[in-house]
């Protein structure tokens, strides 16, 4: 190791570092230099590796493409239902635009990209009288999070090429991965064991998908009597001209008594199959993402999926919806809009639409026995309250026996 990477190691982990004491090896070492750590498996596994892995790109697509697409509204809560506050200055920046160049979801898409491969994502308040004009995301490795001195609030210390800039928590929009720590992180060797699994197959694959052979010869001599080394080595580089890369197709002609047998796939080559679809099922339990919404269909039936996608909507999303509201209310309300009943939050009609049939007949239950009114049912299908709807009985339903009625269609007495 040169003298200027010595210095270079010093000026990370401090004084007192010998040429041999850091290797780049050391799983440490990569770690603190360059982000990756490797993993028992064998590969180094950080944000740009663990993309490579289809189970885990397609887990956070399908996280940051839901929460983008999902619209966020601001909401003032009154004594007749909530309303939306279209007219409140946060309005635009939670639905329509962040900035100029970045809409609203395309943000929450980023921020939440940078929490599941980076711990946290972060993104700047510009204030102008104030007022929030805009968002503007950081990249999430120049963030230091720290605590104030004396009020032991958090504050934001936002390195600036050689400058360190300090912000409130008011101004740093901030979305953190469960626990503060990014799936690929918590889950490395899991993600690692997927890349070894995705590399071996590509070997495999990789020479016409033909795996290893025996060529023999019952003679001793190879057939020519030359002890056989000359006869291997030869067939060995036939062997690999025959079928190297473009020639899969062509045939292998043994002469001298040799024999060839392919051997075929074994009870561990099954298994290898079986170990890759795990796999996928141990990055979906790491992301918290049903199996079948990463396409891995295997315990997947008609009669379970919509339950299934219930339960990516209560477990998967709920969490990282609510940190996002909070993220919101905390930056773009005052504490005296908060407690007059602003709010910031999703609609996700839009999710929920597969199992309408049981919603609707929650909804219907709830207002037979009188338990909602129906501008309550209005608000929750995002609707907005209509004049006499505050009312809890149920003019649908009828307690009373039914009056009978004459010919004509007028009442008469009840029937005995």
């Amino acid at each position: 190791m040169s003298s200027r990477s010595v210095e270079f190691l010093k000026s990370i982990f401090g004084g007192g570092i010998e040429k041999k004491s850091v290797p780049l090896s050391d799983s440490l070492g990569m770690e603190a230099i360059f982000g990756a750590q490797n993993t028992v498996a064998g590969p180094a596994i950080n944000a740009t590796t663990a993309l490579r892995v289809p189970a885990v790109y397609s887990a956070i697509v399908l996280i940051t493409g839901t929460i983008g697409s999902l619209p966020a509204k601001v909401f003032e809560a009154a004594a007749s239902g909530r309303r939306t506050a279209k007219d409140h200055a946060a309005y635009r920046l939670v639905h329509d635009e962040a900035n100029e160049w970045t809409s609203a979801g395309a943000l929450r898409e980023q921020l939440t990209a940078d929490a599941l491969l980076h711990d946290h994502g972060f993104a700047l308040a510009n204030r102008v009288n104030d007022r929030v004009v805009e968002f503007n995301r950081l990249d999430p490795r120049s963030v230091t999070i720290k605590a104030d001195e004396i009020t032991s609030e958090p504050v934001y210390e936002v390195r600036e090429g050689t400058r360190i800039r300090r912000h409130d928590y008011r101004d740093i929009l901030h979305i953190s991965a469960p626990l503060g720590l990014a799936p690929i992180k918590a889950g490395r060797e899991a993600i690692g064991l997927a890349v070894t699994l995705e590399a071996h197959a590509a070997k495999l694959f990789g020479n016409g998908a033909r795996p290893s052979a025996v060529i023999w010869n019952e003679n001793p001599a190879g057939g020519n009597g030359d002890g056989g080394a000359k006869t291997i080595s030869n067939m060995r580089t036939a062997w690999r001209q025959t079928f190297g890369a473009g020639n899969n197709g062509d045939p292998l002609f043994l002469d001298g008594g040799w024999q060839h047998r392919q051997v075929a796939l074994t009870s561990v080559d099954a298994q290898f199959a079986e170990m890759r679809t795990e796999q996928v099922v141990e990055i979906a339990r790491l992301f918290r993402i049903p199996p079948h919404l990463l396409f891995e269909l295997s315990r997947a039936t008609w009669s379970n999926a919509e339950e299934m996608f219930q339960s990516f909507l209560t477990l998967t999303l709920r969490p990282w919806l609510d940190a996002w509201e909070w993220a919101y209310a905390r930056v773009l309300l005052t504490p005296e809009e908060r407690a007059a009943g602003y709010y910031v939050e999703f609609v996700i009609d839009d999710l929920l639409t597969a199992n309408a049939a049981t919603r609707a007949l929650t909804y219907q239950q709830y207002r037979a026995m009188g338990a909602m009114t129906a501008n309550e049912v209005r608000a929750g299908l995002n609707l907005a309250p209509k004049d006499g709807g505050d009312v809890l009985s149920n003019p649908n339903i009828t307690p009373s026996k039914p009056v009978a009625q004459n010919d004509n269609g007028t009442a008469g007495k009840e029937a005995a």
